[in-house]
Parts: C-alpha cells; structure tokens; sequence
C-alpha cells in the first residue's frame, strides 16, 4: 500500500496525525506546525482518502485502516510515536494503541468516532444526502449532489465540523477546494468514502470485544480525549464515558468548538497536547 504522507520537520519527538472520514492530511497542518518544535510529524492520507489510491482488495473496515497506520509507524523506524486521530481516525489510533503499545508513546483523541448511532439530519453535510438512495427521488437526488462545485462540497464540509466557520481562513478553504476538485477526478474516491462509512457502522454495531467500548480499557498509553462541546457529527455525550473508561486518560471540552478541534482551536489543543507531554515526562500523568 502507498500513502501519501505530508511531513512537518521537527525536533527530536516524532508524531503521527490520523483524519477522520472525509477529511485528509491536510487536516493537521496547523496542529503539527505548532507542536514541530517539540515532534516533527507525519501526517497520512488513508486509502481512499487524500491522495492516496486505495489497493486492490482493500475493506476499508476501521481494523484494515488501523493496520496500515501500525505499518506506517513501523516504517518511520522511530520508537513509540505520539499518535493522533480525529473522528474515523480516531477510532482507528484507539485501535493501534490496544493491539499494538508498543509502537505509541502518547494518544491524543479528539471527538473520536465512538459508537453514536442517534438519527439526526444535523450530522449530514447537505441534508439531500439523506434520501439520495430512496427509490424514485434517489436518482435525481445524486445528480443535484454531483453537480456541486468543489467550493461548495469544501463549504458545506466547514459548516457542518465548525461551531463557527468564519473561523476558516480563506487560504485553508482555498487548500480544501483544490483537493476536493482534484479528488473529483479519482473513481475510487466515491467508493472508498461508502465502504468506509459502512466500515463505521459495522464497528458501532459489533457487541462483545470488538465494541470500541471494549477496546477503550485495554489502551495503556497515557491519553488526552478533546472534544468540542458544539460537536454535530459524534455528540460529546460521548466524551465522558470515552475518557472514562480509557485507563489513563484526562478530559479536555472546549466550548464553542465543533467536531474538528484541532483546525478550529490549534492553540488551545497544542497547549494541552504539550501539557500531557510534559506530565508524562515528569511521571505525574
């Protein structure tokens, strides 16, 4: 499998960024600038997702992802990693962190995709997505769908993970932009963002050890869970119980903050990302 990777040089700890469903390296560029001088980082573009072109026979389940992400790690040949993942991304590093300890040195969760099956319209970027396989009206549904510019589909995207929008930069939407029209070009975009949304719902629906709710006790590494206290897309009802039960986790809930925070709040999260960093340097995490 290839991925592509954006790098962030840095000092002498190294980091790994995971984006969740839809989204792609990009995602973490202001977060890993901020917290360079302490990691430099690598931050991947799951198959699928991004740049990188899914191989043949890939599932897209949150396990096949985790292990592609653990390969990553091991290829950096860098020790244990801080690791970083947000929404999808984060229930895949919850992953990488209970079957493989040894390749994680710190986690950082933020609003990670835990089991949240409550129906709400307010979770859809474009509320017509919600009957675009109806019969009758589906067919039409996916061709007004289709026939948004790559601004618009950026557009709708910030609307639905910002608390407040206006918090985007021009520049950054200008960046999304340019990838969604790029990615307009890939046929297996389309597919991988399907088989991997089906992937999450496999997941939230298993019962037993394979429940993320299982998987959240055996993680030994210390953790920091952030959540936006505005978060559409994985309420931050969920936030207690998913700090709660991780062994040796602490609970960050920014208010005015939505489902990305490390893009609408870099500051605040790297000031509590450098903050675990340092209590767990010292022992007193």
């Amino acid at each position: 499998m290839k991925l592509h990777i954006r790098r962030t040089p840095g000092g002498p700890e190294t980091a790994v960024y995971v984006h969740g469903l839809g989204g792609s390296s990009t995602n973490w560029t202001d977060l890993a600038a901020l917290l360079a001088p302490q990691a430099g980082g690598t931050a991947v573009d799951l198959p699928g997702f991004g740049y990188s072109e899914p191989a043949a026979g890939f599932d897209f389940s949150l396990d096949s992802h985790a292990e592609i992400v653990a390969s990553h790690i091991e290829s950096l040949d860098a020790g244990p990693v801080h690791l970083f993942g947000n929404s999808m991304g984060g229930a895949v590093v919850l992953l990488v962190a209970a079957r493989r300890p040894e390749l994680v040195k710190t986690l950082t969760l933020i609003s990670p995709a835990m089991p949240d099956l409550r129906p709400s319209m307010r979770r859809l970027s474009d509320p017509r997505m919600a009957f675009a396989y109806l019969p009758l009206i589906g067919p039409r549904v996916r061709r007004q769908l289709a026939a948004l510019g790559p601004r618009e589909r950026a557009m709708q995207v910030i609307k639905l993970c910002f608390a407040d929008p206006s918090r985007f930069a021009e520049s950054r939407l200008n960046e999304l932009e340019e990838e969604h029209s790029a990615r307009a070009a890939f046929e297996w975009a389309a597919p991988a963002l399907a088989r991997s949304t089906f992937g999450i719902f496999r997941t939230w629906s298993a019962r037993g050890p394979a429940s993320l709710w299982a998987v959240a006790p055996t993680v030994d590494a210390p953790t920091l869970v952030v959540w936006g206290q505005h978060d559409r897309v994985i309420s931050v009802r969920r936030a207690e119980r998913t700090a709660r039960l991780l062994p040796h986790a602490r609970l960050l809930v920014l208010p005015r903050t939505g489902h990305v925070a490390q893009m609408e709040r870099p500051n605040v999260v790297a000031k509590a990302v450098l903050g675990m960093w340092e209590s767990v340097e010292s022992g007193t995490w």
